[in-house]
């Protein structure tokens, strides 16, 4: 790994606190598993600092190659637009700066793991007959994120033993929290578990943790992936393959 590139890990920004904050608390994990990496926060919108000005302070400060690591859970909207129109803005104005936009966090076995994780500390046992799973997620009008969600929920449906799994969205993909409890109370379940597929705290996580607890059944929440392990060691593997592709490119155009 190259600790003489910076990496900047860029969230999507909200208005909610608790998200920046976690953020930070991931970037904490980062920092202490790759001691002498330049690791700064960045934000799409919605929160400081935002993405441009970080680049262009670490233009300032004498650096002439960055890689932005999209602290996103899959290639929607902001992963295939939004990043990379600011990017695009930043380097139209400081041509002599290289920006190399990693891949965005998920689908990885990594992000899996945390949210199993994060859902035994809730309290959802494997194997409990009684206990049906929502895996919620933001939802977005890129399919292919959707079904992301809903892969992983029949892996669990097929594997765990609870009385079912599903995935349901906060906004924009159907079905919502409300249906997809319905289909776990007639597969028998008594009570429910909400996983999440969500980074951070905020707007959308809010929305389904009510729409779950609003259902008449005993609800525990799991947290989200936030600062998990995993989920640092997954950005700096991003981090990584983004490094390795760049020094390919410059072996290509030089051999």
């Amino acid at each position: 790994m190259d600790h003489g590139i910076p990496l900047v890990a860029v969230a999507h920004g909200s208005r909610d606190p608790r998200s920046a904050a976690t953020v930070h608390e991931l970037l904490t994990v980062v920092r202490a598993l790759a001691p002498g990496l330049d690791v700064r926060s960045a934000f799409l919108e919605l929160s400081a600092p935002r993405l441009g000005e970080v680049l262009t302070g670490l233009y300032e400060q004498g650096h002439r190659e960055v890689v932005v690591a999209p602290l996103l859970l899959g290639r929607a909207y902001h992963a295939k637009v939004d990043l990379p129109g600011a990017v695009s803005e930043v380097v139209t104005r400081l041509p002599r700066l290289s920006v190399r936009i990693a891949d965005v966090l998920g689908p990885d076995p990594r992000l899996e793991s945390a949210a199993l994780r994060r859902l035994a500390e809730a309290g959802a046992a494997p194997g409990d007959r009684e206990l049906g799973v929502v895996l919620a997620g933001a939802g977005s009008s890129h399919e292919p994120a959707n079904a992301t969600v809903r892969a992983l929920a029949r892996r669990w449906s097929a594997g765990a033993g609870w009385a079912g799994v599903e995935a349901a969205f906060a906004a924009s993909a159907r079905p919502d929290v409300a249906t997809v409890v319905e289909r776990l109370k007639a597969l028998g379940a008594q009570r429910i578990a909400l996983a999440s597929w969500f980074l951070a705290p905020g707007l959308l996580p809010d929305r389904v943790i009510a729409a779950a607890r609003a259902c008449g059944l005993d609800t525990v929440v799991a947290r989200p992936l936030g600062d998990d392990p995993e989920v640092a060691e997954l950005v700096l593997h991003r981090y990584a393959e983004a490094c390795a592709a760049e020094r390919r490119n410059i072996t290509t155009l030089v051999g």
